[in-house]
Parts: structure tokens; sequence; C-alpha cells
């Protein structure tokens, strides 16, 4: 049972793979904490032994990860949105901040179509 960061790690999944389930680490980063802490990267998660799994939490200690990351990205975000910066009034207007078109899609940022009434036409 491997559990690094409060963050309880895949079993039947390879050390590399599962090592990525911690928010912050991506397959490269995971690669190179591999690397550093002498883990085959090949390895299963539930084949590690007490000790990998301790050097694993050493070499991700080095890094900002979880709710540290979390907490320093929500910080950017509400500076942003202090300092009336463009990204920070798209970030509170609730449209998408990196230049994407807004006329068609964006729904994962808008939410849901809202309905607009239509003018009823005037018969002869």
């Amino acid at each position: 049972m491997a559990r690094i960061k409060n963050i309880e790690l895949p079993q039947n999944k390879h050390t590399v793979i599962g090592l990525t389930a911690i928010y912050g680490i991506g397959r490269n980063l995971a690669a190179k904490i591999c690397d550093d802490a002498k883990v085959a990267r090949d390895k299963k998660v539930k084949d590690l032994t007490e000790e990998e799994v301790t050097k694993l939490r050493t070499e991700v200690d080095k890094y900002l990860v979880e709710g540290e990351l979390r907490r320093e990205v929500q910080m950017n975000i509400k500076n942003k949105m202090e300092i009336n910066s463009y990204q920070g009034t798209r970030h509170k207007k609730g449209l998408p901040v990196r230049g994407q078109r807004t006329s068609r899609n964006a729904r994962t940022r808008k939410g849901k179509g809202k309905v607009v009434a239509n003018k009823k036409k005037v018969g002869k």
C-alpha cells in the first residue's frame, strides 16, 4: 500500500504511471523521480518495498505538488483578478482565459447555453 502525499497510488500500475496520480506530477517528472530514487520504472506499485516507497517519498518532497501547488495556482489566479489584468477579468467573467473563441464553442467555461427569447414575427 503505497501512500505518497496523502494520495493512494493505484496498485496494479507501473511506478511511473502510478506517480502521475499525484497532482503536479506528469510522465516526465515521474520518470525523473523514479530515476533519482533508483526505483525501476516498470515495477508495479504493489511490488514496491517499504524502502523504495520511502525513497520515492523523499524525492517527491523536493517538488511542489498537491495542496501546496493547488494553493499557489489559486493565489496566482486571485492576484491576476486583483490587479485587473486581462486574464483576471476573464477569470471573473467565467470566460476562456487563453484566447479561445467564444462566439461558438467555449461551453466548458461558459456553462449550459442560455435561451434567448425570439421576437414574434408580425403577420400581414
